[in-house]
């Protein structure tokens, strides 16, 4: 609710502070006095843009602060929006205060002391206040608040619940198959990777070849010259002439054997040494005839050496830079023409439980649809009767649903329908021509749909428009009971409507020394006397009237 509101140097208002209570409260005034200030600090508190006529002449800047208790029905998203807004919400327990400071050329805005912008104020105060009055918005005139309200006044929110699941997850669904195609080659692509895969495998490669082939490759290419310096070694080392090293260490021996004959002690060692020398160039000799002939290579097969180097190197070039990067890229190719291949059945798998959960999604719908047009017409029946009690003798409602894509919330699109005057076809709420039918009308919506509807505060302008009689004890009986669960804000022109209001405040405007003020004031039960007795017309008889008319709750 909200509990007080103070206003400085708004309009023509100096300075006020109001102090509203619980239920029904009533505001009233001579024509001109002022109460649409009050209307105008509610509108800026609710996020409406301001600029320097609001500030009262002769000053700098205005000021508005207001402070609304939080009901249990509003908690949840008005602690969301304050979370979104990085404002803290524990500086006043289970209220919030909201300020505003306007000056000539900028305007802040504060909630519980944090800054915040317009757009978090107009979130706010949809969902604490619904203003009905000329050119303003409301909420239920907008179809996809009907729906809701519609939903919460037919309790659907087990179907409800059932159907956003369902949603959920064909949502789901649908996105993993998305992501899952993306991630699949096309038929063009595929074409190609089999022709890369099969270029690879016809290939063959192994892992290390090319290093292997390389080494190989670098014999092969000196191989004359390997076999030619090896057989010169081999020459010097054995060979059948006389400057060979054998064939000098043979002379060795004889010059040994000799020197046994003359010194046996010494010579024994000798020789042993020189046949381990002998035996070792004998090998090496071998040695290098055996590694000259191992590198004979004939031409077509060191052709056919370069061939493999340009096969393995063209392969290195597309898919390597390494053999092992070429042997990945096959595998990974490979995988992904199996996956194509196995596309087919996963696509299947796919449509067939996209299938069931749309015939799951698709039957609650049609549940939650036939459970909205039944309720519809208990809805229609209570309006019917809720508005004939305020005047409207011969007004008609209807429902009217149009199916639409389906959403979270089911196919439908719901609209209230209505016609004040028989003869002209029922049409749109928000076409309704008459701000004070629309708040008439928007007061019966409220009163039948008073446990449904979440938002706290109503604030009602101009709803006593072109009535009177026993139509504006109606309207007042039924804002009194409206107010035993929610909030009413009421300017009022008619004694019989104001009466029934548990909190009475009179807007007077008065001029001293050229300088106009408008004050707000609580009325007492007396001053309430007089105060109706005014609206009724003035003299000793409208004011035992009015005393009648406040004896008469």
């Amino acid at each position: 609710m909200l509990k007080w509101m103070k206003l400085k140097n708004l309009a023509l208002v100096e300075e006020a502070e109001i102090e509203f209570g619980p239920g029904f409260n009533v505001i009233t005034g001579e024509t001109g006095a002022g109460k649409s200030v009050i209307m105008g600090a509610v509108d800026l508190l609710l996020g409406d843009r301001a600029d320097k006529s609001a500030i009262r002449n002769g000053c700098d800047r205005c000021e508005i602060a207001a402070e609304f208790q939080i009901p249990a029905c509003a908690a949840e998203p008005v602690a969301a929006i304050l979370e979104d807004a990085a404002v803290e919400d524990d500086s006043l327990e289970h209220s919030i205060l909201i300020r505003r400071v306007i000056t000539k050329t900028s305007s802040r805005n504060f909630i519980n002391g944090s800054p915040v912008t317009l757009s978090v104020l107009t979130r706010l105060g949809a969902v604490l206040i619904d203003v009905h009055a000329a050119n303003a918005s409301q909420s239920l005139l907008q179809c996809a608040e009907q729906l809701a309200v519609l939903d919460r006044f037919g309790h659907a929110g087990e179907h409800l619940h059932t159907l956003r699941v369902l949603w959920d997850e064909l949502q789901s669904l649908r996105e993993e198959q998305a992501e899952f195609l993306q991630t699949l080659p096309s038929e063009q692509d595929v074409k190609l990777l089999r022709r890369t895969a099969e270029e690879i495998r016809r290939a063959a490669p192994e892992p290390g070849e090319d290093e292997t082939l390389k080494s190989r490759h670098a014999l092969a290419a000196n191989a004359r010259s390997i076999m030619e310096y090896a057989y010169r070694a081999g020459e010097a080392l054995a060979g059948d002439h006389e400057q060979s090293i054998f064939q000098n260490l043979t002379d060795v021996r004889r010059a040994l054997l000799d020197l046994e004959k003359v010194d046996p002690d010494h010579a024994g060692e000798f020789i042993s040494r020189l046949e381990e020398i002998t035996e070792q160039v004998s090998n090496l000799s071998a040695d290098l005839e055996s590694h000259a002939a191992s590198v004979e290579l004939d031409g077509n097969e060191f052709l056919a050496m370069e061939d493999r180097m340009r096969v393995l190197q063209t392969l290195k070039r597309r898919y390597g830079p390494t053999l092992e990067d070429v042997l990945a890229y096959l595998a990974d190719t490979e995988e992904k023409i199996q996956q194509f291949e196995d596309a087919s059945m996963s696509i299947q798998q796919f449509a067939q439980k996209e299938k069931e959960l749309l015939a799951k999604y698709t039957c609650a719908a049609d549940a939650l649809s036939r459970h909205r047009k039944d309720v519809s017409q208990k809805l229609v029946r209570e309006l019917s009767l809720e508005t004939e009690k305020l005047g409207f003798k011969q007004a008609v409602f209807e429902t009217q649903f149009t199916t639409v894509p389906a959403g979270p919330g089911g196919n439908d699109h719901f609209e209230l329908l209505f016609s004040a005057n028989p003869g002209v076809p029922p049409c749109p709420l928000h076409q309704v021509a008459s701000s004070g039918e629309i708040s008439r009308v928007m007061l019966a919506v409220k009163t039948v749909l008073a446990e449904a509807d979440a938002i706290p505060i109503l604030i009602f302008d101009e709803i006593d428009a072109n009535i009177g009689g026993e139509t504006a004890w109606k309207v007042g009986d039924e804002l009194r009971k409206l107010a035993g669960t929610k909030q009413i804000l009421c300017i009022s022109h008619l004694a019989q409507v104001a009466r029934a209001a548990q909190t009475h405040f009179l807007v007077e405007k008065s001029t001293e020394e050229n300088v106009t003020r408008t004050r707000i004031m609580p009325l007492t039960q007396k001053k309430r006397e007089a105060e109706l007795a005014r609206m009724l017309g003035g003299g000793p008889a409208a004011l035992q009237h009015a005393k009648e008319i406040l004896s008469r709750q």
